[in-house]
C-alpha cells in the first residue's frame, strides 16, 4: 500500500503579506477553491493509497487537522519539535510507516505545489510505484517549459522502464546555463517530490547519514499521542542535523531514478509564479477580489476586503490584506523575502501573524487597539470552547453579535444571547463556549495595563495547550 507523506512545514516568505509565519502559503487558497494543503490531499483521490500522513510543526497543528478534516482526509499527523529540513522529516514518516508495515511505499509530497493535470500526476505516480517496489528511490522531474533559474535541475541518464537513472543533481543555474540545459533535452526541473519504500529509504539514510538516522530513531522511541497528533522526543530530535533529502540521500545513493512529469506543476514560489499559472484577462492581468482597472497591463492584484483600483500600471504586483499592503515590480518579487527580513528586524509582528488569527476553537480579528485597550471580533465554532483562564492585567467586556454564548464567570455559568453583554474583571477565572449549532460572533473589548497574548493563565484546555 502507498502511504502519502505530506510535508506541511515552511513559511513561504516570498508570498508575504498573504503568507505569514503563523499562516503560510500552504494554508491559503491561492490557486482554487480549496487551500493548497487540501488540494494536495484531494488530488490523491483515484489512487490506491492510505489516508495521508502529514508532517508539520506545533504552531500549525490545529490548522492542518481542521483543513484535512474538512475534506475527510485526516490521517496521522506527526509534529516536528523544530524544523530540521526534509531528510529528518521523511525519516520520521518512514519509521512510523515500517512500524506498521515493513513493505510500505512512501509518496512524499510538498503541501504547497500546484498540479493542474491530475491524471498526468497519477500516471507518473503509478510508473514510480513499479520502480519503488524494486528498491529504487524515485524523484519526479518536471518537464521544463522555460530556462527557469529558480529551480534545481536533474540530468537524466540511462532509461529504465518509464524512468531514467539520475545522472546528476545540479543547483539553480544562471540564465545561460539554464538555456543550455533546455537545449540539451537531458534535464528536468527538480520538483522535491519522491517515492520509495520506507525501509529502503531508512537503509540508505543509515548508510550515508547515520547521524540523522540515529537521531530520528531515538526521537520515535518515546512518542506521545495528543488528540490527532503524534509528538516525538523533542530533545532527541533537536540533536538531528538540518539536511535536505537531496543532499542526505538522493545525491549519494546508487539507486536514484527520475520519472518525468508533465502535469502543469508549479511550486508557486513567488507572486510572479502565481501570475504565470492563473488565467489572465485580455490585458494580461490576474485579479482576485474587488478590483477596478483602467489601462493596466500584466499585473497581479490579490485583494481581500477592500476595493482596489489600478490606473495605468504595467507589470506590477499588488497584494492587499487587512493589516499590510505590498506593491512591487513583478520582476523584483523574489526580493519580498528581504522585505520580510526587514520587517522582522524592526520588531514588527506583520512577518509573524495576520490581524486575523486562527485558533482550534475558531478565530479572532484584532479590529482596533490603543495604549490601554484592544477590540477583537471573536468567532467560536459550534460546540467549541476556549480554555478556562484568567488574566493578571486586563478586564474584558463581551458583547454577543450573533449566536449564543455559554459563559463561565467566577462561580457562575450562564447564557448570553444576541445584543446582550457580560463583564470579566481582572483576575477572574472565566471561560467562553458555543453550545449552539451556528457560529458564535462576539465583540471583545479588553482594557488594562498590559494586553499581550501571553497574559493568559490556563487552568483547563480541551486542546492540550499550556
Amino acid at each position: 500500500m502507498i502511504l502519502p507523506v505530506i510535508m506541511a512545514g515552511g513559511s513561504g516568505t516570498r508570498l508575504w503579506p498573504l503568507s505569514r509565519q503563523l499562516f503560510p502559503k500552504q494554508f491559503n487558497n491561492l490557486a482554487g477553491e480549496y487551500t493548497m494543503l487540501q488540494e494536495t490531499a484531494m488530488r490523491l483521490s483515484g489512487l490506491d493509497i492510505e489516508k495521508p500522513l502529514t508532517i508539520c510543526n506545533e504552531e500549525h497543528r490545529f490548522i492542518v487537522a481542521e483543513q484535512l478534516r474538512d475534506i475527510d482526509r485526516l490521517g496521522q499527523i506527526i509534529l516536528e519539535p523544530e524544523g530540521r529540513n526534509t531528510a529528518p522529516a521523511i525519516a520520521l514518516a518512514a519509521l512510523a510507516a515500517v512500524s506498521r508495515d515493513k513493505d510500505s511505499v512512501l509518496l512524499v509530497l510538498a503541501a504547497d505545489h500546484v498540479i493542474k493535470d491530475v491524471q498526468a500526476f497519477h500516471g507518473a505516480v503509478k510508473s514510480a510505484a513499479a520502480l519503488a517496489l524494486e528498491g529504487d528511490l524515485i524523484t519526479f522531474g518536471i518537464v521544463p517549459t522555460e530556462a527557469h533559474t529558480g529551480y534545481g535541475y536533474i540530468r537524466r541518464g540511462q532509461a529504465k522502464a518509464d524512468g531514467f537513472k539520475v545522472e546528476q543533481f545540479v543547483e539553480k543555474p544562471n540564465v545561460q546555463t539554464a538555456e543550455e540545459y533546455i537545449k540539451s533535452g537531458e534535464y528536468l526541473w527538480n520538483s522535491g517530490m519522491f517515492m520509495f519504500k520506507a525501509e529502503q529509504y531508512l537503509d540508505e539514510l543509515k548508510a550515508h547519514r547515520p547521524d540523522i538516522f540515529q537521531a530520528c530513531a531515538e526521537a520515535v522511541q518515546h512518542t506521545s499521542v495528543d488528540l490527532d497528533f503524534v509528538r516525538v522526543d523533542a530533545d532527541a530530535f533537536r540533536k538531528c542535523p538540518d539536511e535536505s533529502v537531496d543532499y542526505a540521500v538522493m545525491e549519494n545513493t546508487g539507486r536514484a531514478m527520475v520519472i518525468p512529469m508533465d502535469a502543469g506543476w508549479s511550486d508557486v514560489g513567488s507572486w510572479s509564479s502565481l501570475w504565470e499559472i492563473n488565467e489572465k484577462d485580455d490585458a494580461g492581468n490576474v485579479f482576485h477580489g474587488d478590483v477596478v482597472n483602467l489601462d493596466s497591463h500584466n499585473c497581479l492584484v490579490q485583494g481581500e476586503d477592500r476595493l482596489v483600483a489600478t490606473l495605468g500600471l504595467d507589470d506590477i504586483v499588488i497584494v492587499d490584506t487587512k493589516d499590510a499592503l505590498l506593491v512591487a515590480a513583478k520582476n523584483r518579487v523574489q526580493e519580498v523575502k528581504d522585505v520580510v527580513a526587514k520587517i522582522k528586524a524592526e520588531g514588527r509582528s506583520h512577518y509573524h501573524s495576520h490581524r486575523e488569527v486562527y485558533r482550534p476553537w475558531g478565530k479572532y480579528d484584532s479590529i482596533d487597539s490603543g495604549a490601554r485597550y484592544q477590540v477583537k471580533r471573536i468567532t467560536v465554532k459550534p460546540g467549541c470552547k476556549l480554555s478556562v483562564q484568567m488574566h493578571h492585567h486586563r478586564a474584558e467586556h463581551w458583547i454577543v453579535v450573533s449566536g449564543t454564548a455559554k459563559v463561565t464567570n467566577g462561580d457562575k455559568t450562564f447564557l448570553v444571547t444576541e445584543n446582550q453583554s457580560t463583564y470579566i474583571p481582572v483576575g477572574e477565572v472565566h471561560a467562553l463556549e458555543n453550545p449552539g449549532s451556528i457560529p458564535l460572533e462576539l465583540i471583545e473589548v479588553q482594557s488594562g495595563s498590559y494586553l499581550g497574548e501571553d497574559d493568559i493563565v490556563r487552568f483547563e484546555d480541551r486542546y492540550g495547550r499550556t
